[in-house]
Parts: C-alpha cells; structure tokens; sequence
C-alpha cells in the first residue's frame, strides 16, 4: 500500500541530507610522503586523501595546464615551476591565517625569487642535485667535478637525470655560463656539449635514480642527494659528491590550483604537514632535508651532522637554484627531444 504524501513529506523532514564527504586531492611526486602520515592526516580530520604520483615536473604541470588549474586540490612543484605555474595564472593565492605553523619555517628558506613573500607556495622539502658514485667501483678522488663525467672511463655507466634543466644545468655550469640562461647560443653550445656525453649515458631516470645504482646497473651520473640518503641505508658504497662547478638547488613547494574545490581541505593538509613532528618523520623517511627550523631541531644529532641531506655552506658554493626561464623553455624542449632522440 503506497504510502500518503504526508507521510513521505515528514519522513523526508525528518531524515537529515548526507552531509558532503571531506575529501582532499593530493598530486605529488612518487615516494615523497609517507602512507602512514596520509593515514593519520584522515584518522585525525576525517579528510579522505585521493593519492596520486607522478615522476617529474613536466608531468605534473601538463597535467594541471590540461585542467587548467582544475582537477586537484594539492601539489608540490618545484622551485621554477612554482613561478611558471603562478606567471600563468594556475596557482591560487594562500591563506595564511589557516597556516599557523608557517611560524615553524626556517626563513632563509622564505621570499625566494620563485614566489617573493610566499603568497602561493609553502616549502615542503628542499636538496641539491649533485654527482653520485659507486666508491667500491670508482675512483672518487678522480670525481669531483661535473666536467669529469664526461671522462671515457665512464661511458656506458652513466646515469642522468629524466630532467631536462637538471641536464642542461650540469652543462652550462661546466661551460661556464649560469643554468637558468635564456641566450639561445648558450643552450646551443649546451646542447653540443651533451650531445658528446649523451652516446655514454646506460639510463634516464627521474623515477628512483638511485636503482639503477643499488642494481649495478649504473656506477656514477647525476642524483638528488635525498636518493643516496636512503640508498646508503643499504649499500654505503653510494656516494654523494657536491661538484666544484656548483650543485643544483631546489625546493619543492606545496601550492593550490587555481580552480581547487577543496580549499579547507587543502589549508588543513598543508597546515599538518608543517608541524615539526609530522616534517621530521617525512624528512628522516624520505631523505631529504626539512626546511622547518623546529623540525630539524627535533631531529637526532647524526643526521643534522649528515653533509648528504645537510650541505656546509662550503659545498654550496656556486649552486644554483633554477629559475623560471620563460618562453626560453622551448628553446630547451627541442634541443632535449634532439638530446633523447639521440641526434
């Protein structure tokens, strides 16, 4: 027997609508942040976390250009993507009142050229991207610069990155010119130079780099530090060497898209990550370095004193942090495709 409206009506009054599910979109690099914190994040907040990876930055910002700032709530760019991304409108400014423990940042990690006054990104990690070795097989004290890569000795065991600044990074700096260049003749004889080394590279990889050296796959090339951080847990015969032409820097950011829907959600997540014990256990895991101050602190004396993950300012000089290049990117972009096509 079909029931009386009346009945319906009431029962639909008194029946409250399902409240809207909590949930976070959250784009970042692979093995970058721990499971366990994503699962403490929601047994705390009840935000559900969507999880997704990807293995560089090109991946990532044709990504979010495709949705045009749509799509996810939470990335992590790094340092010149952050400017690209915010010179082109695909960032959404912060809050900065639902970020608390901002305060716990160290502050010469803030107001960098990429994003002066931090009004769109919040630093996550930062490292440098040095020369790795295997020491039971090579020679380190012959390898101290990134020219040397170039030796015959190391051809067919090479490792570079699946990046193409990184790449022509180490070039320029061994051609002595500034890696954020935009002087098309610079990326040209960049380009000349790679083009010698590239018949002597076994493998690209932006994935896990330091695989194919656990696997012996590889014996020396170019790595995060972060990488021979926690290679070194399993074989200390990795090394991380900082090259007297200078290191490449980097900071890898959390923003929000433009056109994220869940912006609460977003602020909740970025404001977690920032607190000191949450920075700590992501750094120690990951292996990279914190750029919270009181993170850092919290940590044990051994891996503060870690040169790999915490440089000297001595074996940083002459790095370099990479910087948005502008319309310059597809003069890079054709001469990489040459690169990767092995012309």
């Amino acid at each position: 027997m079909r029931s009386p409206a009346w009945v319906l009506l009431a029962l639909l009054w008194v029946v409250p609508a399902r409240a809207a599910e909590s949930v976070l979109y959250f784009y970042n690099w692979a093995d970058y942040l721990p499971e366990s914190v994503l699962t403490a994040f929601t047994k705390e907040t009840g935000i559900r976390v969507v999880y997704t990876t990807y293995d560089g930055n090109e991946a990532m910002y044709a990504k979010v250009k495709l949705l045009d700032g749509g799509g996810y709530d939470l990335v992590v760019p790094s340092t010149y993507y952050v400017s690209r991304m915010r010179r082109e409108g695909l960032l959404r400014e912060l809050d900065r009142a639902q970020l608390p423990n901002f305060s716990h940042l160290e502050p010469r990690h803030l107001d960098q050229a990429f994003d002066p006054g931090n009004r769109y990104s919040v630093p996550y990690l930062w490292g440098t991207t040095g020369i790795a070795a295997n020491a039971a097989v090579v020679d380190t004290a012959r390898l101290k610069a990134w020219a040397d890569l170039w030796e015959p000795r190391y051809k067919g065991r090479l490792l570079l990155l699946n990046d193409l600044r990184d790449v022509f990074m180490v070039a320029l700096h061994v051609l002595g010119y500034s890696g954020n260049t935009t002087d098309a003749a610079q990326i040209q004889q960049a380009y000349e130079k790679l083009r010698q080394l590239a018949p002597g590279v076994r493998v690209y990889n932006s994935d896990s780099p330091k695989v194919p050296y656990l696997a012996g796959e590889t014996d020396v090339g170019m790595i995060w530090n972060g990488e021979v951080f926690v290679a070194a847990q399993e074989d200390s015969s990795l090394v991380y060497i900082y090259p007297r032409e200078g290191a490449i820097l980097w900071m890898d950011s959390l923003v929000i898209p433009k056109r994220a829907k869940h912006l609460a959600e977003a602020h909740a997540m970025i404001n977690y990550l920032l607190r000191p014990e949450v920075a700590r256990a992501i750094s120690e895991e990951v292996g990279y370095a914190s750029p919270n101050r009181d993170a850092v602190a919290l940590m044990p004396a051994a891996v503060r004193a870690n040169r790999t993950v915490y440089p000297t300012p001595e074996q940083l000089a002459g790095a370099e942090y990479q910087l948005d290049i502008g319309e310059a990117v597809s003069v890079y972009n054709r001469y990489w495709e040459l690169l990767k096509a092995g012309h």
